[in-house]
This record gives C-alpha cells, sequence and structure tokens, in this order.
C-alpha cells in the first residue's frame, strides 16, 4: 500500500490519505468520535480503500470534532464543502457510506458544483421507520450514559440475523470498555433523524450511483430506489439478501463503486 497520510482539512475534518490521483472524498459511516480511525478500524478502513488509491487519491474522511449543538446535516455538509473547494482545488468524486452516504447526497444538493461523480452505499434518502426507531433507540441511551445497552442495539441491528443475540452480548461488552465522549455521535443521529433529502434530490447535478442491500435494517429496497429515481442521472444496484455491512465493506460493492467512479 503507499504510504498513509493522517491530516486534517482547514474546516477541520480529520481525514487518511492514500495513493495519487484525482482526489476522492469519502465519507465514513457514524463513529463514537469524530477522528481518524486506529487500531483495527482503520485497517478495515484503509483495506477498503486500496482499489480506489490505485486511481485516485482517497480521502477517508470524518466529520468534524466539536459540532455545535443542533447542527443539521446541511451544516455538517458544509465542512465538506468547503474542504473540497479550498483544500482540493474546487472538484471532487465523493462516496458516502452509511451516515456518510446522507451527507454525502446533502453536499451534492447543496454544492452540486462541487462533486464530479457521487456514490452513496448502505444509505438513501432518508432513514426508513424501522431505521429512525432503531437510532432514536441507540440516541437515547447514550443521552442516558448506556452505552452498553448502545452498543448492543447498534451491534444487533448490524449483525446478519442469524448472529443477532451473539453480536448483542458483544456489543454490551465493548460499550462497557468505550471512553469516548459521544457528544458528536449524538448531534449527527439527531441531524439524520430529521433528514430526508426526497424533495431536493432534483438540485444534483453529478452522476449518482445508489448501493444497497434489501436486508439492510435501516432502509429499504423502495427508498434505494427512490433515491436514485429522484436523481437526474441516478442509477441503483440493490443487492438481494445483502445487509448494512456487507454494502458498506465488502469487496464486491467496493468494485460496482469504484467502476461507477471511474467512468
Amino acid at each position: 500500500m503507499d504510504a498513509v497520510i493522517e491530516g486534517r482539512f482547514t474546516a477541520g475534518l480529520p481525514y487518511l490519505r492514500v495513493g495519487e490521483g484525482p482526489p476522492l472524498v469519502v465519507a465514513s459511516g457514524l463513529t463514537p468520535e469524530h477522528a481518524s480511525p486506529t487500531g483495527v478500524a482503520r485497517r478495515m478502513a484503509l483495506s477498503w480503500a486500496v482499489p480506489f488509491a490505485r486511481h485516485f487519491t482517497v480521502y477517508v474522511t470524518n466529520r468534524r470534532p466539536g459540532l455545535a449543538p443542533g447542527a443539521t446535516m446541511s451544516d455538517i455538509a458544509a465542512d465538506y464543502a468547503h474542504a473540497i473547494e479550498h483544500d482540493l482545488g474546487g472538484r471532487a468524486l465523493v462516496h458516502g457510506t452509511s451516515t456518510g452516504g446522507s451527507v454525502a447526497l446533502q453536499l451534492a444538493i447543496d454544492s452540486p458544483g462541487l462533486v464530479e461523480r457521487l456514490v452513496v452505499a448502505a444509505s438513501a434518502c432518508r432513514l426508513s421507520p424501522h431505521g429512525r426507531h432503531m437510532q432514536a433507540e441507540v440516541l437515547r441511551l447514550t443521552r442516558e450514559g448506556d452505552t452498553r445497552a448502545a452498543t448492543a442495539v447498534l451491534m444487533e441491528a448490524l449483525a446478519p440475523r442469524p448472529l443477532t443475540y451473539p453480536v448483542r452480548g458483544v456489543g454490551w461488552l465493548l460499550g462497557g470498555l468505550s471512553k469516548s465522549d459521544p457528544t458528536d455521535m449524538m448531534t449527527t443521529i439527531a441531524a439524520e433523524d430529521v433528514f430526508d433529502a426526497e424533495p431536493h434530490l432534483g438540485r444534483i447535478q453529478a452522476p449518482t450511483l445508489v448501493i444497497g442491500g434489501t436486508s439492510d435494517p435501516f432502509y429499504s429496497e423502495d427508498l434505494f430506489r427512490l433515491t436514485a429515481e429522484g436523481i437526474s442521472d441516478g442509477h441503483a444496484v440493490v443487492m438481494p439478501g445483502k445487509s448494512h455491512l456487507y454494502v458498506a465493506g465488502a469487496k464486491v460493492p467496493a468494485a460496482v463503486a469504484l467502476g461507477f467512479l471511474l467512468g
């Protein structure tokens, strides 16, 4: 792998940079803190980025730490717009996963001239009712200080069905080890709870690919297709039986995304 450079955009967004070529901004999924990944999560993120880094300068990016209370998805996307405009030359390809997909859609709506091509993976124009309920439960438990239960709920939702209960137990254990400050995560969850891009999808100018799985607990097949259909040059790839985590991190959806970004 090429050398990995850890840095921060002028808007405050942390990133891991790898590869050479046109800039590709990767908006990551929800994390307990707004920081570049470490340990196993870092290795997984960089492993995912390897095929993209053969063609692009990849910026694996998280949200800015210290979000203002009540920040909206437009506020969060504005930081990405600032980074692309002032740090990356004014235009970039964008790949958003899960919550990062919400950010990427809002970015393409608010600043359409900055996004050259867009991939939205394991994400759509809004959460499904079930997805909104699960995130609201994670937010409630986190506000109450019960990080064990919050982590257990989140991991149970992400796990394949045969592993639901064992993974919930693992989440309960891991939640007890976490020392993260969840303030930024809670702000982001609250912003995504009211996020609904459907009325504004027509403002997106970039060719857009929406990738989803029919077993995603946060979104539905209808929402994936609705999102693509609302964009003038939108396309959907819906993978039967595939989960949120599969679409977010597996090799096949990554290869589909790479092909689309290469045009």
